[in-house]
């Protein structure tokens, strides 16, 4: 996909000076969109930042809709220099929250959405599920990508030993060893369980009360599919989850040689957001009934 993204570039950039005195980057791509168009917030994964290749991918299909669209980029990525020994966790969603209202106040009658991937998506969850009918003040609607709901499972999934080789050689031992020694610490968490109960989505969705979107595939390696809650989702009025039967952690690519942008990750992405803003009317009429 990079030949294809390579040339996405965000059109202004802004750094957030957060109350704890930490700063996170905000990359804005605002061209060929009116000042009232809507705004999507995006929130990558645990490394990700504006220039991730999916990052880009939904940026543009975005853009092609009159979408603007905002890159938050959490503390120390995406060039930032880190201004506190914190940084960021999937339980903790302080740092969206003050994101989310910056957004807002530049925009004020805007339409905003958000839209998290893998921990991204996590951090996004556990703010709506967290916020519950509050939410409504600032965001419209919200869509997860890949989001490890079960972080136990998930953990131990990417833990065995062919997953483990490759995406921890280069790091601790396991992605656990690394949070049980630093982001529990950092974050003041008990110990390693009481850390990913609190990031664990599956057993949140009844707390959400904006529409929402998930896309999962069934093959994803960070997350079981028997973890992927769609009872709850079944019965819920807000969640929908949509698996796919193929397409990874984040892959969704289409074809032999997928060098195009017209991927289904991005047109599932831009049919939604655009459909959810077109019709915002009809469903706060929906949502109301839910208090």
């Amino acid at each position: 996909l990079y030949l294809e993204f390579a040339s996405c570039i965000f059109c202004d950039s802004e750094i957030l000076r957060l109350n704890d005195g930490g700063e996170v980057g905000l990359d804005w791509l605002e061209d060929n969109c009116s000042s009232d168009a809507p705004v999507i917030i995006i929130l990558p994964g645990l490394t990700g930042a504006s220039q991730a290749e999916y990052v880009k991918c939904l940026t543009l299909a975005a853009n092609q809709i009159g979408i603007r669209i905002v890159v938050f980029n959490n503390r120390g990525l995406g060039g930032l220099i880190l201004k506190t020994p914190r940084i960021y966790c999937a339980a903790n969603s302080e740092d969206l929250e003050e994101v989310i209202k910056h957004v807002h106040s530049r925009n004020p009658n805007v339409k905003i959405g958000a839209i998290g991937i893998s921990m991204g998506g996590l951090i996004l969850g556990n703010y709506l599920a967290s916020k519950q009918i509050a939410t409504r003040k600032f965001l419209t609607a919200a869509m997860l990508i890949s989001v490890p709901w079960n972080v136990f499972k998930g953990t131990e999934s990417i833990e065995k030993p062919i997953f483990n080789l490759l995406l921890n050689k280069h790091l601790s031992r396991t992605i656990r060893e690394f949070d049980a020694t630093f982001t529990v610490k950092q974050f003041g968490f008990k110990d390693i369980d009481d850390y990913y109960t609190q990031a664990t989505m599956h057993e949140k969705l009844h707390l959400i009360k904006i529409p929402l979107l998930c896309l999962n595939a069934a093959d994803d390696p960070f997350q079981p599919f028997d973890a992927v809650p769609l009872e709850a989702a079944r019965i819920s009025k807000f969640v929908a989850i949509m698996m796919t039967a193929r397409g990874g952690h984040i892959g969704f690519l289409e074809g032999i040689w997928p060098l195009v942008r017209d991927q289904y990750i991005s047109r599932v992405f831009a049919q939604y957001f655009g459909a959810v803003f077109r019709n915002e009317a009809d469903i706060l009429d929906i949502t109301e009934q839910y208090h």
